[in-house]
Order: C-alpha cells, then sequence, then structure tokens
C-alpha cells in the first residue's frame, strides 16, 4: 500500500485540474466504460454532500441493493473513499485493481504528454479506480460525490439517473468562481440530458442558474419546497425524529443519529434523491427510509469523548460553521464551551472564526497538520476583537490543543469542540484513538497521542486537495 500512496501522491492535486475530461474518458474507454455498469446518483453543492451521499447509500443498501459509495476527501486512509456495500476497500484489493488500471493510465498519460497536457491527477486517477471496483463488484447503483465543482471534475464522466445539489454558497472561489452564479454554473454540469434533478432549497442567484440548466438539457426537476420537503422534525437525544413529505405522501418518522437541522436537510435530499432513483410515484418501502437509522458520518458533530464532552466538526467554511454553532446551540447547553481552532489558509479565517464566536466562550488557535495550515499569526489577526485576549489562547498542535482544552474544561458540564477542517477533524480522532468507528471512550482513558511520536498519516498526507466536505 505504501507504493500505491506514493504513487499517488506524485501526481497532480485535483486543484491542478484541466478544464477537460478527455483522459479520464480515455482511460474509462479502454477499461470498457466501468461507470456505464450501473445505476448512479451524482451529488454536488457546498456543504452536505458527504452526510447527503452516505445517508442515499444506506437507505438504498437497506432496501436490498448492491450498492458503491464514493467519498471526498478522507479521514485517515484512501480506502474510506471507495466502499462497497458499506464497507471500505481493502487495501489489497485497491492494490489489485490499480495493478489493473495501471498500464491505461500510463498509456493516456504518455497520449496526454504528445499533446502537450499533463498526466491525470491524483483525484482522476482514484475516480478511475472507484469506477473499476464498483463494476468489478459489480454494484447495482453509486452513489457518487463529486471532488470540486462539478463540470469538470473527474466523476462527470457519468451520466447519472439523478442529479442531487446541495445548498450552494460562496466557497472554493479560486477554482470556481466569485460569487454564487459563477459557483452554480460550475455545478450544475453534473445536470445531464433527461435525468432527474434533486435540488435543495438554493439562494435566487443559484436557483436561477440551475433550473436553467435544467430547462436546457430537459431534466426532471425535483424543487425543495414544491415537490419534497420537512413535514417535522423532532431533536432528541443522539439524534433526530425526521418525517418527509414526498409529493402528496407524509412518510413515517424515522430516527436520524445525527444532529442539527442541516442534518435533517441532508436527510431530506437523500430521501427525495432515493425516491427519484427507485420509484415514479415517490411512495418509498418502511425498509428504505429505516436505512436512515443505520447512518453513521464521521467529523459531523461526533463524540470523541465524555467528561468532558469532546466534539468535532469537519466544518470548514461560514456556512458550515454557522449550521454547527446552530447545532451546539439546539442539543447542547454546556457550561462553558472552549473551541479548538484550526483552519486552512485559503480559507475565509474571519468569516469562519465570526460565525463560531457566538458559541465559544473560549478559543485554542492552533495548526492541523497540513501544510496548507493557516499561521497561529494568521489565525490571531482573523479572531481579534471576537474575544478578549484572556480567552484566545494558542497552541503548537491539535493534539496539543485539544489536552490542553479537556484539562481547562475539566470532568464537569462544559464541553470542548473541535472544528475548522477535514485535517484537523482528522488529526483530532487520530489523538483520541478514534481512526475507526467505534464506542465513545472517556476522554481520561485516552492517551492524547504527541505528534512528534506519531507517523503522518496517509490521510493527513493526501488531504492537500481542496476540501469540498464530508
Amino acid at each position: 500500500m505504501e507504493e500505491l500512496t506514493a504513487a499517488l501522491l506524485a501526481r497532480a492535486p485535483e486543484t491542478d485540474m484541466e478544464p477537460t475530461l478527455a483522459r479520464v474518458e480515455r482511460v474509462l474507454d479502454m477499461l470498457g466504460s466501468p461507470q456505464q455498469t450501473f445505476r448512479s446518483v451524482h451529488i454536488t453543492g457546498t456543504n452536505g454532500k458527504t452526510s447527503t451521499a452516505r445517508m442515499a447509500e444506506t437507505m438504498l443498501r437497506a432496501g436490498g441493493l448492491r450498492t458503491g459509495l464514493y467519498t471526498s476527501p478522507h479521514l485517515h486512509s484512501i480506502g474510506e473513499r471507495i466502499c462497497i456495500d458499506g464497507e471500505p476497500l481493502l487495501d489489497e484489493r485497491m492494490l489489485e485493481l490499480f495493478a489493473e488500471i495501471e498500464p491505461y493510465v500510463q498509456l493516456a498519460d504518455e497520449e496526454a504528454a504528445v499533446g502537450g497536457q499533463p498526466p491525470l491527477t491524483f483525484f482522476e486517477v482514484l475516480t478511475i479506480l472507484a469506477f473499476a471496483a464498483f463494476a468489478d463488484a459489480p454494484v447495482e447503483v453509486a452513489v457518487v460525490e463529486v471532488g470540486l465543482g462539478g463540470v469538470w471534475d473527474a466523476t462527470n464522466v457519468m451520466d447519472a439517473d439523478v442529479a442531487v445539489v446541495t445548498p450552494i454558497s460562496e466557497d472554493h472561489t479560486a477554482w470556481l468562481g466569485t460569487d454564487v452564479a459563477q459557483i452554480a454554473a460550475e455545478k450544475s454540469g453534473i445536470i445531464k440530458q433527461d435525468c432527474t434533478a434533486v435540488l435543495a432549497a438554493q439562494v435566487q442567484e443559484a436557483a436561477d442558474v440551475l433550473l436553467a440548466r435544467c430547462a436546457q438539457v430537459h431534466a426532471r426537476v425535483m424543487a425543495q419546497g414544491r415537490d419534497f420537503d420537512l413535514n417535522s422534525r423532532t431533536p432528541g437525544v443522539g439524534g433526530q425524529l425526521v418525517s418527509v413529505r414526498l409529493g402528496d405522501v407524509v412518510l413515517p418518522e424515522v430516527f436520524v443519529p445525527l444532529l442539527g437541522v442541516h442534518q435533517a436537510q441532508n436527510a431530506l435530499l437523500a430521501t427525495a434523491a432515493v425516491a427519484a432513483l427507485l420509484t415514479e410515484d415517490l411512495d418509498l418501502a418502511d425498509d428504505v427510509v429505516s436505512g436512515l437509522e443505520s447512518v453513521v458520518v464521521p467529523a459531523r458533530l461526533e463524540q470523541l469523548g465524555r467528561s468532558p464532552t469532546v466534539l468535532v466538526d469537519a466544518a470548514h467554511n461560514p456556512a458550515g460553521a454557522r449550521v454547527l454553532a446552530a447545532a451546539l446551540r439546539e442539543d447542547y447547553s454546556f457550561d462553558s464551551t472552549i473551541g479548538v481552532v484550526a483552519i486552512m489558509a485559503d480559507k475565509d479565517l474571519p468569516g469562519i472564526l465570526e460565525a463560531l464566536a457566538p458559541v465559544l466562550d473560549r478559543v485554542i488557535l492552533t495548526r492541523n497538520s497540513s501544510e496548507r495550515s493557516a499561521s497561529l499569526a494568521a489565525l490571531r489577526e482573523a479572531a481579534a476583537g471576537l474575544w478578549d485576549p484572556e480567552s484566545l489562547l494558542e497552541a503548537d498542535s491539535v493534539a496539543e490543543a485539544l489536552e490542553e482544552a479537556v484539562v481547562l474544561s475539566g470532568s464537569g458540564r462544559g464541553g470542548v469542540v473541535v472544528t475548522g477542517s477535514v485535517v484537523t477533524a482528522a488529526d483530532a480522532r487520530k489523538a483520541t484513538g478514534h481512526q475507526d468507528f467505534g464506542t465513545i471512550p472517556s476522554i481520561a482513558t485516552v492517551g492524547l497521542e504527541d505528534p512528534d511520536d506519531a507517523d503522518e498519516s496517509e490521510g493527513q498526507q493526501l488531504l492537500e486537495e481542496p476540501e469540498e466536505d464530508l
């Protein structure tokens, strides 16, 4: 697996993608077009994509279908990105598949070089590998999250049956455009001829662009508010009861084991997407809907410890920070909340910190394990005026900041929230021994790992691509 990791790392990140799908299509053509062997749900948007994808896949699997799931970025290992029937691809199988596709990748690289084009990127190769894995399994349906944007994303070689667009806001402006309309135009590229477009409620600028694209390609539109919506939502311990309206049909309440109104919104979109794929009358079997009860989405208000309560959330833009803050207000009543915050340098630092300020009594600013992590000086400048000087602390690493936050919080009714980036979330999970899905230990029983004594994780190395979602 080390050789595969090295081979992928040697390739350009997704931010270096060219405005063409030709290289990916060339390899897939030589492989027999594996992306055409299964039905598919394709998901884009700014926030909520991974949660929506995981929910949709879980529901389809609960309905008895053999499923594939492709999401990004990962937390700790590449295999997390590619799942078959809910299980990450094993290292051994990934190595076998890479050996099968590598000669064709090399040939496409050579052809590209002759034409003055760069070789395939890391994400393009991984996408090819995912589609090959799905065809080989074989899966009946794949739920696929875009890596970045939509129109030129490697995943857009699919002609999906259902295209889902989660709420769009400003993010990745260096690559996708400087306003919401431009970003929506990029993301609308996944809406193809005669597919069903499942559209979340959008700001007007995004809605206009998306509806124009649907009309252009004759896509069937399922729009939130008109064709589907939340019927009811009741927050509870460890999750919430959610009821969805699809057309004139109100589905029974189902328990979603995730917190926040944004996760109810994601459950709504996932349910609408599954309905669009499986049936024309929008009436879903109980076992499909009940699949939501078993969904797992790590690093989304995930609890890493008790006494004190330690939460981690991968919010990495102002919109994500706002929904995190809203969920903390609704679901937790800490006597005092300490934030551990590390953000990528290319993000909206003031916007993220401003959204978090009302719910964090004290903040420990730090850097995560990525070279792209914002400096303490930049964070300090962005945080100026949001907290008084006594409430603004600093640490050299996420593990160090988390350890300090736990000590400051004590064992009473205080809370610790680690956020700001997918890499920050991965660092916190690693520091507390959460590199897979498991039970929640007491924070006092978990030794916080000293980053100086730890090997840099595969996830930390590969998360140099832009964070879209988790």
